[in-house]
């Protein structure tokens, strides 16, 4: 019944297999956060792969991969919708040319790939390897060609647990999405004969190594914090008081409402009781909680300073300016850190902004407001750093999506105990977009074995401990706060921190020449 539906399949021609490649690739997004019904990863891409058998041109398997990534991008980013309805008087006509344009845009990298292996490959299973290699390969340049966008990465699919993301620490996320386009690719040469079976086998073995491997990894590092009784710790170790104010978007810049949102902040960041009061806080609020330049409002700060006790601090996203009387002004999305004085003893501004959200490029030549607040463009901090602030373990802040972009999210100068994500997911409401930002954020803390801790707007805030491991967390659309312990008891050297993407790189070369090279060999496949 399998080679009948893959002769089938490869017998398609016209509007029917356009509609295949499509669809098949939208059902594929179901293997991404945050529904993980992972099995529709193969069975999307043996529909793809039996059906390129039967194309006989450039023109054919180029289209099967445009409209196979098509389908899978438009479908995995419905969400960006959402932010044009945030003010849909001013923004709502652009959504079909956003969505549309970001889907046949993104799609060209799938294109490439498709087109690559049909063309270098002859036989199943060396198709299959190919696709693998060059999905891996285009995905590395999505995310980093025009600023990057590392977003719905394949190897993303393992976020559902920590155990089966442990390769990451040794490959980074692009290793491990190659790992993962095999697991998708090879199931798909079960039509191929004898060798064609065994590959199968091989590609579904993948996912269980990857389990099994990884939580044996896990197993050694010992039981998570999750279970830590915060009464119980020494006065040394900071506590983390972590503020989700839950405001909806469309309300948080409202002039009228600033008095109010800056109460609630401050209400919810208040001691709690049952702390002891030798125990030092780090209060985080998300980014651009404070709706202000916190830097020239002084009773403001006071008014921070004050809900905090000798020994804490506050973490604050926050818009920072340059003096308005001067020719050279600009304005940053900010972190700004306040201590118990109301004085600003850190700051950090974000590096890598958001095409058409925060500035436009092209702006010369493309009329588009930004869609964040006010007509000044931001400017782009320096980079990565490493706060050092008295009393607490350095870390290393990242704004929004700055998070998802392997490699690039601290000083390796200087390596901090832990990472900061402040972020405003407010812009996506209820939909799959905020939790796949918080996967591509979990990947991180593999990578770079240090802790994450991510203040969300609307949600999702959460604590990652230096394996991936989910210790806490405040829902998406709860209004609350969240106390958890700040350890980095469990920080580690990872190989990926050493070697960054140098092993990628050569395992794909490896399977690519293995594909390639030895033609007598696998001809008969």
């Amino acid at each position: 019944m399998i080679e009948a539906m893959a002769r089938r399949l490869a017998g398609l021609s016209g509007w029917r297999r356009r509609f295949v490649w499509l669809l098949s690739g939208a059902v594929a997004v179901l293997a991404l956060p945050p529904f993980f019904v992972i099995p529709v990863l193969p069975v999307c891409f043996a529909v793809l792969l039996w059906s390129l058998e039967g194309v006989r041109c450039n023109k054919g398997a180029l289209s099967a991969g445009w409209w196979f990534g098509t389908g899978h991008f438009a479908a995995g980013f419905y969400w960006v919708s959402h932010a044009f309805l945030v003010q849909p008087e001013i923004y709502g006509w652009m959504i079909p040319f956003a969505l549309l344009g970001l889907g046949g845009g993104l799609a060209i990298f799938p294109m490439l790939a498709v087109w690559a292996s049909w063309r270098l490959g002859n036989g199943l299973v060396r198709r299959a390897i190919l696709l693998a290699v060059f999905w891996a390969i285009v995905e590395y340049l999505r995310g980093h060609l025009l600023t990057g966008f590392p977003w719905n990465l394949l190897g993303h699919v393992w976020a559902i647990d920590a155990a089966p993301m442990q390769f990451a620490s040794v490959v980074g996320i692009y290793g491990l999405s190659f790992v993962t386009a095999l697991f998708a690719t090879l199931p798909a040469a079960f039509v191929a004969g004898k060798r064609g079976k065994l590959a199968a086998i091989g590609g579904v073995m993948i996912a269980v190594a990857l389990w099994g491997g990884g939580a044996v990894r896990l197993m050694m590092a010992g039981p998570d914090t999750s279970d830590v009784v915060i009464s119980d710790l020494p006065a040394d170790v900071p506590i983390l008081q972590i503020v989700q104010p839950n405001i909806p978007q469309r309300d948080k810049w409202r002039p009228e409402l600033q008095n109010q949102h800056f109460s609630l902040l401050l209400e919810m960041s208040r001691r709690p009781e049952d702390l002891r009061p030798d125990q030092k806080r780090i209060v985080i609020w998300p980014e651009t909680a404070a709706t202000f330049f916190v830097e020239t409002q002084t009773q403001a700060r006071m008014e921070m300073a004050e809900v905090l006790g000798p020994d804490d601090i506050l973490i604050t996203g926050a818009p920072r300016t340059y003096p308005r009387d001067t020719d050279a002004y600009k304005v940053w999305n900010a972190i700004q850190v306040i201590d118990a004085s109301g004085s600003i003893v850190a700051s950090f501004d974000k590096f890598h902004l958001v095409p058409f959200g925060e500035y436009v490029p092209f702006r010369s030549i493309l009329p588009f407001p930004k869609l964040t607040e006010g007509r000044t463009d931001f400017s782009a901090g320096p980079g990565p750093q490493t706060l050092s602030v008295s009393g607490i373990p350095s870390f290393s802040p990242l704004i929004c999506y700055e998070v998802i972009f392997p490699g690039a999210v601290v000083d390796d100068a200087k390596q901090p105990d832990w990472l900061l994500n402040v972020t405003n997911d407010g812009w996506f409401g209820r939909s799959a977009g905020p939790y796949q930002h918080m996967a591509a954020a979990r990947f991180r803390t593999v990578e770079e074995g240090r802790p994450l801790v991510r203040a969300a707007y609307t949600g999702v805030s959460v604590v990652f401990d230096s394996y991936g491991r989910e210790v806490a967390n405040l829902s998406l659309g709860e209004r609350a706060t969240l106390l958890h312990p700040l350890l980095s008891d469990k920080n580690h050297t990872t190989v990926y921190y050493l070697w960054r993407d140098f092993l990628f790189y050569g395992i794909v070369t490896f399977f690519a020449v293995l594909a390639m090279g030895y033609k007598r060999r696998l001809k008969s496949l």
